[in-house]
C-alpha cells in the first residue's frame, strides 16, 4: 500500500482523527490518515509495544484523542515512529490478527477528534489587526497600544465548536443599523467567516498557578487544524464594548477533522515575524516556530456548482507565534488540559487577495467580490458554502490538512 506524495496524507504526515465507518457505525475509533485510507489505531493498539507506550496501549482504544494527547511529547514521537515503521515494513498489511486495519477514507464519517474543554481565540495577524483598525479608527491609529506587547485574545465557546461539514445557522441578535438610532433585533445581516489555524494543547494537565513560558511551550503543542471562526459582524459591532466578542462569535466554530502534528510540519518551519519592540522575556524564544502553510478559501453559492477561490493566504503571516500565545494564556497561572484549543485569529497577508475575512476582502462592504458564476458578495448569503484548505508543499513533499467546510443556513424563525 503506497501513500501518494501528491496526496494530503503521505507517510510523512499521518494526522490523527476520530471516525466511524461502515464496519463500526456506532463506535468511534482513533485513526491516522494515510494516502486514501484511514489506519484504525484501535485495532492495532497491541502493536504499540515500545518502551513508553507498551503500558499505555489503552489510549488508542478511546473515543477521543484526549488520553493520548495527555501523554508527553516523547510518547507522541514514539507513536509516530511506530506507525511509520508498521507501514513501511508491511507489518499491518500482512497481519493475520487484525481485520481491515485500513479503511477507505471516502467511506468514513469524521467526528470532533477531541473533547474540547476550553477554547481561546487570539488576534495575532498584524495585517488583519491593521486592516480592522484602519476601517474602524484610522490609518494613524490602526493598532491598539497593547497589540505589539502581548498576544491579544478572548475566551471562546467550546460547546459550539463543530467538525467540518456541519452546517451553521445565521444567528439572531441585537444590532445598531444606524449610529445614534435605537438598536434593532433580528437576523444577522453581515455574516462572515474567518480564516484561522487552530492549535491543540497536549501534555499532562498543569496545576492552577503554573506558568509555561514560550521557551517551554513546544512540549505542550500537539498539533494543528484549520479553523473557521464564523462571525456576525453587525452583532459584534454593537455588543463588543466594553468586554469583547460574545454572541457574535459563539454561534459556531468549524475545525478540520485531522490534527497535523508539529513533527509533520517541521520541514516547513520558517522565520518568525520580526517583532519590534522586543516582547517581555516570558514571551521570547529564539527558535523558529512559524510555518509555511498555504491557505485558501473557496466560496460556493447554493444554486451554483462553481467554487470561487476568494482568498490565498499563509500561516507564516502570524506576528505572534503559537508558543507566545500559549505563554500568554498561562502567564497568570491559568491551568492547561489536554484538548484545549487555541485559535490563531484571522490570518491575512499584505495583499487584498490574501485577506482572511469578508470584512477585509470587501473592505466593509464597499468593494463587492465578483464570483465566477457572476454573483457578487459583500458578506455571506444563506446557502453559501465556505471551504478552507491548507497545505505545505516544497515541490517534493506535500503535507495537507484536508478541508474545513461549512454551509450557512437561514436563521431559524424567532417566535416571541
Amino acid at each position: 500500500m503506497e501513500g501518494d506524495k501528491l496526496n494530503d496524507f503521505p507517510i510523512e504526515n499521518l494526522p490523527y482523527g476520530v471516525f466511524t465507518s461502515p464496519v463500526n457505525e456506532t463506535e468511534k475509533h482513533i485513526g491516522v490518515a494515510y494516502g486514501e485510507f484511514v489506519l484504525d489505531l484501535n485495532q492495532i493498539s497491541h502493536y504499540f509495544d515500545g518502551p513508553l507506550l507498551k503500558d499505555k496501549q489503552h489510549v488508542f482504544k478511546q473515543e477521543s484523542l484526549n488520553a493520548f494527547m495527555g501523554l508527553t511529547k516523547a510518547h507522541w514521537l514514539e507513536a509516530r515512529e511506530t506507525i511509520q515503521r508498521l507501514i513501511k515494513d508491511n507489518t499491518i498489511k500482512n497481519a493475520t490478527d487484525v481485520k481491515r486495519p485500513f479503511i477507505e477514507l471516502k467511506s468514513v464519517t469524521m467526528h470532533l477528534p477531541v473533547h474540547i474543554g476550553d477554547y481561546t481565540d487570539f488576534y495575532s495577524s498584524i495585517q488583519h489587526a491593521t486592516n480592522v483598525g484602519i476601517m474602524f479608527r484610522s490609518k494613524e491609529n490602526a493598532l491598539m497600544p497593547n497589540w505589539k506587547h502581548l498576544p491579544v485574545g478572548y475566551h471562546g465557546r467550546s460547546s459550539s465548536i463543530v467538525v467540518s461539514g456541519t452546517p451553521i445557522r445565521r444567528p439572531y441578535g441585537q444590532t445598531l443599523p444606524v449610529e445614534g438610532a435605537a438598536p434593532h433585533f433580528g437576523p444577522c445581516r453581515l455574516m462572515d467567516f474567518e480564516l484561522e489555524m487552530g492549535c491543540f494543547v497536549g501534555g499532562p494537565p498543569t496545576a492552577l498557578g503554573q506558568r509555561v513560558t514560550a521557551k517551554e511551550a513546544e512540549d505542550r503543542i500537539f498539533g494543528f487544524v484549520l479553523l473557521n471562526d464564523w462571525s456576525a459582524r453587525d452583532i459584534q459591532k454593537w455588543e463588543y464594548v466594553p468586554l469583547g466578542p460574545f454572541t457574535a462569535k459563539n454561534l459556531g466554530t468549524t475545525i478540520s477533522p485531522w490534527i497535523v502534528t508539529v513533527e509533520a510540519l517541521r520541514p516547513f518551519i520558517v522565520d518568525n515575524y520580526p517583532q519590534d519592540p522586543a516582547p517581555f522575556p516570558y514571551l521570547q524564544h529564539n527558535d523558529k516556530f512559524n510555518f509555511d502553510v498555504k491557505l485558501e478559501v473557496d466560496l460556493k453559492p447554493e444554486k451554483s456548482l462553481t467554487y470561487t477561490t476568494i482568498s490565498r493566504s499563509n500561516f507564516r503571516h502570524m506576528y505572534w507565534t503559537v508558543k507566545q500565545q500559549l505563554a500568554q494564556q498561562t502567564i497568570t497561572g491559568c491551568n492547561l488540559n489536554p484538548g484545549d484549543l487555541l485559535g490563531s485569529g484571522t490570518i491575512s497577508g499584505d495583499t487584498p487577495d490574501s485577506y482572511g475575512s469578508m470584512l477585509e476582502l470587501s473592505w466593509k462592504g464597499t468593494k463587492p467580490l465578483r464570483l465566477l458564476n457572476g454573483e457578487e458578495r459583500k458578506f455571506l448569503q444563506d446557502g453559501d458554502t465556505v471551504v478552507l484548505r491548507g497545505y505545505c508543499d516544497n515541490g517534493s513533499l506535500r503535507i495537507g490538512f484536508g478541508t474545513c467546510e461549512g454551509k450557512l443556513l437561514p436563521a431559524l424563525p424567532f417566535e416571541e
